[in-house]
């Protein structure tokens, strides 16, 4: 590949002029509409972003309500003459055994769950299977959004559909009959809430520009630790009645896609340009441009992909390059390794949080402090991503959580009755570790993908973090009998992650791709050129 043909790649040049196809018209990719006149972060992008991050509260509430839900009673007691006295689940007394009706538990029958179906001693596992099937739905459901929201609902439909749904199957979860429907509803609503992360992260970084992408992909992972804080809030008057808090979250979302989501979000101009409506992506381009205080050229025109690949020289065309993501050799590669990296990242992250109750501390207390570290690993998160290699954070957080719940393990096997206070200390440095790394996988799939199967790729990505997600409930059952064997996996899955996200390229302060032949072709100039270093160069088909 000689250098005068990738000049000519790099500055389109008809024959009328630069950048147009004629002296009255510039045409400008997104990226230079959004860097040179709009404004890489004014005012319009940040009232977006934040009306927008504001669903992840959603997303947060619908998968860790169980935590309360779901939860194991602390206590019980005898009502009859002869069945023990009473005592706490995971001590030395136990209700297996006991006849029925001879005790109860100490906070009653509606607190959870397993308390009002006795999902207790051979019944035990059953109560991880709500969990699962929840994570299960998200699964399948990231694949549907995933898919919709990139070929024919685009990003800000897809979040209504998303919030609407989630609101229904939320309601009707708080009124199960019993232990299978509910089981059925939970699997509901994590499909129903799939597409609120995936399609509110990706509509928020394709309204910035380059410099920005990192800090405010963390913008809505910010929003879902408010949720996560929150839930003890509204969890702990509810404490009686387990189906009250499912019918107080239902209402949150359908307030939000009325009153915010509907009237004052706008759809993503890329996708909007990918579709082949040009004109609606430069009047969203203008009304922002607006807001900033801007104004843009009269005689812009938005240059579309399609054009950009054309103009590329006959000499450095493959057709073999314009394939989907799962026919294109590099973006295979590349897919396949995010995912078993989401995999590892899903289980550690979402077991430590459903993990707590085998802390022995007080459940909203730890919950609490669980939430709090959310805040601080999005801030660290958002600082880092500005200056410093995506892969090589994400790898540094996935270690360290595995570390930290290594470590754990010195402290679980002491009394069992009142929790480690150096346990629940490193244990929260573990689980802001796993944030971290679980906020900045995401920041990273937007960035290693075009438009036009970017969030079909962030679906993929949310599949294999809920698929791992999916497995972890068991483990936390598990760790009702054995807390360092959950422990100890969740550790070696988190180092596990860490290791193989080091075989991905690496993106910092590289352009949003609009097509995957757009993304194969600049990216073998820039190898070329020596932009990306061999480290890029590895991830594309040579």
């Amino acid at each position: 590949m000689d250098e005068e043909a990738a000049q000519s790649f790099v500055k389109i040049q008809s024959p009328k002029g630069p950048y147009g196809t004629g002296r009255n018209k510039l045409q400008l990719t997104v990226d230079e509409v959004v860097e040179d006149y709009v404004g890489s972060f004014g005012f319009s992008q940040l009232l977006q972003v934040f009306l927008v991050s504001i669903a992840w509260i959603f997303d947060s509430h619908s998968t860790l309500v169980t935590i309360f839900t779901d939860a194991q009673p602390d206590s019980w007691r005898c009502i009859e003459p002869g069945c023990g006295g009473g005592g706490r689940m995971g001590g030395t007394d136990s209700v297996c055994g006991l006849k029925p009706g001879t005790w109860e538990w100490t906070n009653g029958n509606s607190s959870s769950t397993i308390a009002e179906w006795g999902l207790v001693c051979d019944r035990r596992f059953l109560a991880a299977i709500p969990a699962s099937l929840y994570f299960l739905g998200s699964l399948i459901g990231s694949a549907v959004y995933g898919r919709l929201a990139d070929a024919f609902l685009g990003r800000k439909r897809a979040v209504l559909l998303s919030c609407i749904l989630t609101s229904a199957t939320t309601f009707l979860t708080s009124i199960s009959p019993n232990i299978w429907i509910y089981a059925l509803l939970r699997f509901a609503n994590g499909f129903s809430r799939s597409g609120i992360g995936i399609c509110c992260l990706v509509l928020s970084t394709e309204a910035v520009g380059r410099k920005w992408r990192g800090q405010v992909g963390q913008y809505g992972f910010f929003f879902f630790a408010t949720g996560f804080l929150s839930i003890p809030l509204i969890a702990y008057p509810t404490r009686t009645c387990w189906r009250n808090l499912y019918k107080i979250m239902s209402f949150l979302p359908l307030v939000y896609s009325i009153f915010i989501l509907v009237p004052f979000v706008s759809e993503s101009p890329r996708w909007l340009l990918v579709r082949g409506r040009s004109e609606e992506a430069l009047e969203i381009l203008k009304r922002y441009a607006r807001m900033n205080g801007r104004e843009l050229p009269q005689n812009l025109c938005i240059l579309e992909p399609s054009i950009s690949l054309e103009k590329v020289p006959e000499k450095i065309q493959n057709p073999s390059s314009v394939k989907k993501l799962w026919s294109t050799r590099w973006a295979m590669k590349r897919m396949a390794m995010v995912m078993i990296t989401g995999f590892g990242v899903g289980f550690v992250y979402y077991g430590i949080q459903l993990n707590v109750e085998n802390l022995n501390f007080n459940l909203y207390f730890t919950v609490a402090i669980n939430a709090m570290m959310e805040i601080p690993a999005v801030f660290i998160g958002s600082v880092l991503l500005s200056f410093m290699n995506r892969r090589l954070l994400f790898s540094s957080s996935a270690f360290l959580a595995g570390v930290s719940c290594i470590f754990c393990i010195f402290f679980s096997s002491r009394e069992q009755k009142k929790g480690s206070l150096p346990q629940l200390m490193v244990e929260a440095v573990g689980f802001m570790a796993a944030s971290t790394a679980f906020d900045v996988l995401y920041i990273y799939c937007v960035e290693l993908f075009p438009t036009n199967v970017r969030n079909f790729a962030v679906s993929m990505l949310r599949q294999a973090l809920m698929l791992g997600a999916s497995i972890s409930p068991l483990m936390v059952v598990l760790g009702r009998l054995s807390p360092s064997l959950s422990l100890f996996v969740f550790g070696v899955l988190s180092i596990i992650s860490g290791y193989l996200s080091l075989w991905l390229p690496e993106t910092m302060n590289c352009p949003l791709y609009e097509t995957l032949e757009q993304q194969e072709v600049k990216e073998r100039l820039d190898c070329a050129s020596g932009d990306y270093g061999m480290e890029l160069g590895e991830g594309v088909d040579m």
